[in-house]
């Protein structure tokens, strides 16, 4: 957007530039200046470090290292380019590797930071200063990082990598820094324009509910809780898994043969039960159970109820339950129910 400017005798739009034209460097006098009023791009912000890289696997470096009032570190990128590069790649593998800094590593860094530039402040408090607090508190501590990028433009592709992330739930900010010429001073117009501002509240609840969306759409797990009444007892608070574990375990003892249970749970008939020739213990079991293991994210071992007091030793055989259960396992339990009415067998939702 163009900049103008207004006198007596009329509205005159000023030249718009380049950093490069003007002979502005990046790190000398971009980086530079705005560490010194750092809240001119990001607002309630502190400046830890200056080219931070305390790390022995990259030779890279952050342009500022800051922290904000809610104690989440901040890393913040500038360029003076005129697409932003590939700035925001690069703040999220440095968002990465500071993401496990502790207080006291901040301090040091900061420590490092206010000698160079011939500052005597302590540096720790200075820090409890920013964040209004008494005391260091380790829980509370950079908890989140945030990145705020700033340059004099940004491609099409940046800005859409930045939408797309934010989306994901990463706080990441676009500053634009438009520098101006007017023959003898240079201007700059400074506009945060991800997210815009006046629209930055209304984006997070955007986002916040996209993001429940997607957690509803994606996890297909139950963390519903039974109470299993069943020979006149009482099992409180099982999930699904343990729901049918502790129902086809009483029916197993009661005399069912595993393979009966089986034919009842038809749909899952082929995979319901895995067994081994001989009594063999929990070690014994897993060994045999790994040799059918074909690979995926969970090994076979912790796909049934393998432990020695969840094995079945019948007739010279010994049985583990599948403890994948999902969708249909209120079916299984009335099946159940019915095949054994001797057992009394109900179940109420906690």
């Amino acid at each position: 957007m163009p900049i103008y400017e207004l006198s007596d005798t009329g509205i005159k739009r000023l030249q718009k530039t380049t950093f490069a034209d003007r002979g502005i460097r990046e790190r000398q006098d971009i980086q530079r200046l705005l560490r010194d009023q750092i809240e001119i791009i990001s607002d309630q912000t502190m400046v830890i470090a200056e080219e931070f890289g305390d790390w022995d696997v990259s030779r890279r470096r952050i342009d500022l290292l800051c922290i904000d009032k809610e104690a989440n570190l901040v890393v913040i990128e500038l360029k003076r380019t005129e697409d932003g590069g590939h700035m925001e790649l690069q703040a999220i593998r440095y968002s990465a590797m500071i993401s496990t800094m502790t207080f006291d590593q901040v301090v040091e860094a900061h420590k490092s930071f206010l000698t160079s530039i011939g500052s005597e402040e302590d540096a720790q408090q200075r820090i409890l200063e920013f964040l209004d607090w008494e005391e260091p508190d380790e829980d509370s501590f950079a908890q989140d990082v945030r990145i705020v990028l700033a340059s004099a433009e940004f491609s099409k592709e940046l800005t859409s990598a930045v939408l797309w992330l934010n989306d994901k739930g990463i706080d990441i900010r676009c500053v634009k820094m438009e520098p101006f010429y007017d023959g003898q001073r240079i201007l700059l117009d400074i506009q945060q324009v991800i997210p815009l501002p006046e629209t930055e509240q209304f984006q997070v609840q955007v986002r916040q509910k996209k993001q429940k969306e997607q957690q509803s759409r994606t996890s297909s797990r139950d963390f519903s809780k039974f109470t299993l009444s069943i020979g006149g007892r009482d099992h409180h608070g099982l999930n699904k898994r343990n729901l049918m574990y502790q129902l086809v375990s009483e029916v197993i003892q009661g005399g069912a043969k595993p393979e009966e249970v089986a034919d009842i749970v038809s749909w899952r008939k082929g995979n319901l039960f895995v067994c081994f020739d001989g009594s063999l213990d929990e070690e014994q079991f897993a060994e045999q159970l790994m040799t059918l293991d074909t690979g995926g994210k969970l090994p076979k071992t912790k796909r049934y109820f393998c432990k020695q007091e969840e094995l079945f030793h019948i007739d010279g055989k010994t049985y583990a339950m599948t403890n994948q259960w999902g969708v249909r396992t209120l079916e299984a339990v009335d099946l159940l129910s019915a095949k054994y009415p001797e057992k009394n067998i109900s179940i109420e939702r906690e």
